[in-house]
């Protein structure tokens, strides 16, 4: 799944003249997500050297999106700790860094384009066909609301869209059921052990005497 330098530029000027909404920030992790409970992170790999870079946009230096998604991935997705082993591969599809430009007239929108694909370990098997394109936009604050190309350096700019792209992926994966599955419910061991002692006379009657 390839990005075109047509659609970037399309994705670009709606950026630009405000239609689209800035994305939540994804630095602070929140709670883990319950969905994900059997979630434990095998390898988190991203390539990077097929990103197209859209128009009026800074140019990320080689490795530079791969080290830091390798490293949000991690931080995001190495608190869980289930027992399935589940691998993700992220493909930086395109992005925009935004350069400066003329506030309330050419302020660009820094963004991020994302191709995610999960691998089941146990199955050695990808669990879908098709990469799923993610795509996010800078954070809204104080330094972005007019442009981050103005008050934003690039290495900014990178850690913000990441920081929100690897947030979005969790959401995603949050979503798929049928991928991580309920944890089955443990049983009550006070009612089984209760249970266990109505079975025996002698240990009813001790469990009589110590609740007495």
């Amino acid at each position: 799944m390839r990005v075109s330098g047509a659609f970037l530029r399309r994705l670009g000027l709606v950026a630009a003249i405000g239609l689209l909404s800035a994305c939540a920030s994804g630095a602070k992790l929140g709670e883990e997500r319950a969905e994900l409970n059997n979630f434990l992170l095998g390898h988190a790999i991203v390539v990077d050297e097929n990103a197209v870079a859209g128009p009026a946009s800074r140019k990320a230096e080689p490795n530079a999106w791969k080290e830091s998604l390798e490293a949000e991935l991690q931080r995001r997705f190495g608190r869980y700790q289930g027992d399935k082993l589940y691998h993700l591969g992220v493909a930086v599809q395109g992005y925009v860094l935004a350069i400066p430009g003329i506030p309330l007239v050419a302020a660009p929108k820094s963004f991020l384009i994302l191709g995610v694909t999960v691998w089941d370990d146990a199955a050695g098997q990808k669990l879908n066909d098709k990469p799923h394109r993610i795509i996010v936009f800078e954070s809204l604050s104080g330094e972005t609301a007019i442009s981050s190309g103005l008050t934003q350096s690039a290495e900014e700019q990178m850690q913000n869209l990441t920081q929100n792209g690897v947030a979005a992926i969790e959401r995603w994966l949050a979503t798929q059921e049928e991928w991580f599955p309920p944890a089955p419910e443990q049983p009550d061991t006070q009612e089984e052990e209760t249970a266990e002692a109505q079975d025996d006379p002698a240990q009813a009657a001790t469990a009589a005497t110590e609740d007495s």
